[in-house]
């Protein structure tokens, strides 16, 4: 008899964790790496002893070719351009101003420099606080000013509890600075979405399994490699960020539409108790668990081990995220089913503690 989506899997032996890393080892060591191999083994979680996460995510995010020859050509390039988009995009105006200062008066006399400051007079039109042409740096600055002051509240409220975000260390401060940077950058060069609140949450992750990378050379560029991976990432929902689009069928509304029918197929039961009878709709509680890749619904430690299944999926981690949602609602269905708007709305909306494998199982069999 078929087993079930709600039966608990077997809890797996002590030596299935110690193959599955020496598999993921023996994958990852290839000359040229199977993907399709990684993505199965990857689905299944990626062992924190393995130390690996950091290369495996960025195989399955496409920014590492899966020729292990090209690693070293492809990263030092990807970094240089990330170093000349901090260039052009992070100037401070003042310092922008001083150094035409410095370089126009380097053929003038030198008694026009005062402490690296322009003359009045000396002030082009384009160096002036007060213009409004668009190649203006400092009408680029007051533009992005907004957004710079959102990210940075943003930022400074990502995952409080964790000294490696929050705090007084120079370690916390240094990381909040590059989610900073990553996140204004990608502002600047995606006009039309720019910044959207909870895009810090989406960027955590990431840059923290990079940061975290054992081998030093990689860690010390986390902020680079965050920085192409959260733009790969976002790519697949870059349409639930895109408010043009909040109402279409691409949009987050045509996704928590697709969570609707998932349910309906697996549960028409609970999908009409939940959306008929206590009137609890997905927006209700599926916009912030979709939009936010589930970062917020789970401790950090349980997130990661998600966005491993997550990031597996060949087709983007959309249609996984779907049926691990689904089986969040079947997880606690009884408890559905006996509650009403109120009492499911909080249910749903403080998602109680659950074992991720168990989660990850039952979303497995949802295919």
């Amino acid at each position: 008899m078929a087993s079930s989506p709600r039966s608990p899997p077997p809890a797996p032996p002590p030596e299935f964790e110690i193959s599955r890393q020496s598999r993921i080892f023996a994958a990852l060591s290839k000359k040229v790496i199977d993907l399709d191999e990684l993505r199965m083994l990857a689905s299944q979680g990626v062992p924190d002893a393995a130390g690996v996460r950091s290369t495996v995510w960025k195989l399955l995010l496409g920014y590492l070719p899966n020729d292990r020859s090209l690693w070293e050509q492809e990263l030092a390039k990807k970094r240089l351009q990330y170093a000349a988009f901090k260039d052009e995009f992070l100037s401070n105006p003042v310092e922008t101003s001083r150094q035409v200062g410095k370089e126009g008066h380097c053929n003038n006399n030198a008694e026009h420099v005062d402490n690296g400051l322009l003359h009045r007079s000396e002030v082009t039109q384009e160096e002036h606080p007060l213009s409004l042409g668009k190649t203006s740096v400092w009408n680029q600055f007051f533009e992005y000013s907004e957004i710079m002051e959102q990210i940075d509240r943003d930022v400074k409220r990502t995952h409080p509890d964790m000294h490696f975000f929050c705090g007084d260390s120079s370690f916390a401060k240094s990381n909040q600075e590059s989610l900073k940077n990553v996140l204004l950058i990608f502002a600047k060069l995606n006009a039309g979405i720019r910044y959207v609140q909870g895009m810090n949450e989406i960027l955590a992750p990431l840059f923290f399994v990079f940061r975290s990378d054992p081998d030093d050379k990689n860690a010390k560029f986390a902020e680079a490699d965050s920085f192409f991976c959260f733009v790969e990432l976002l790519s697949g929902f870059r349409d639930n960020f895109c408010q043009k689009l909040d109402n279409s069928a691409v949009g987050i509304q045509g996704t928590l539409a697709k969570l609707s029918q998932l349910v309906a197929k697996y549960d028409a039961e609970l999908q009409h108790h939940l959306e008929i009878t206590t009137e609890v709709n997905p927006q209700f509680y599926a916009f912030r668990w979709i939009t936010l890749l589930l970062t917020q619904e789970f401790n950090f430690a349980d997130t990661i081990h998600i966005w491993d299944t997550l990031l597996s999926d060949p087709d983007g981690p959309q249609e996984t995220l779907l049926r691990i949602c689904c089986a969040m609602l079947i997880l606690v269905r009884k408890r559905l089913l006996a509650g009403d708007f109120t009492s499911n709305l909080k249910l749903l909306q403080n998602y109680p503690p659950t074992n991720i494998g168990h989660l990850l199982y039952v979303a497995n069999k949802l295919h």
